[in-house]
């Protein structure tokens, strides 16, 4: 799905870069995260481009929904801790957004994650093409390829 090798990217490499709490809650009886809690982390990243209240990114009545995810558990994530999320898009489309992400816990990489999001409206959802003025601001997040 991409010319990008995420295990190789660095938190530095990321256009958005942000973090969240390892809950106990996320935690098995070992206190690694649960396979859930990375998915988690990776909302929490998209989140912040995608979802963001002071920017408008999806038409009016429109929204973004999960078409494929792909998750890749690299190494555990402890509690107590916090979890670094490097977040950026690999390719916008016109009706869909492929995002890239990397989990680190104290600098190390923990896991990976590919996820195609698709602009849609209405009940039951039907694709819409993604605004040009909101593809210009999804642009601002492009990794770049190496």
């Amino acid at each position: 799905m991409t010319k990008f090798d995420l295990k190789s990217l660095k938190l530095e490499d990321y256009p958005l870069k942000t973090f969240d709490k390892v809950r106990f809650s996320d935690t098995d009886k070992h206190r690694h995260a649960k396979n859930a809690a990375f998915a988690t982390f990776c909302e929490t990243g998209r989140t912040y481009i995608l979802f963001n209240p002071n920017i408008s990114i999806a038409a009016e009545g429109c929204t973004f929904v999960i078409a494929n995810i792909n998750l890749n558990l690299i190494s555990e994530i402890n509690w107590p801790g916090k979890v670094d999320i490097g977040t950026g898009i690999i390719k916008i489309n016109n009706s869909s957004v492929h995002l890239g992400q990397s989990l680190f816990q104290n600098g190390k990489l923990c896991g990976t994650s590919e996820t195609v999001l698709v602009h849609v409206t209405g009940s039951p959802a039907k694709s819409l093409p993604i605004p040009d003025a909101s593809k210009e601001i999804l642009s601002q997040y492009l990794l770049k390829s190496e």
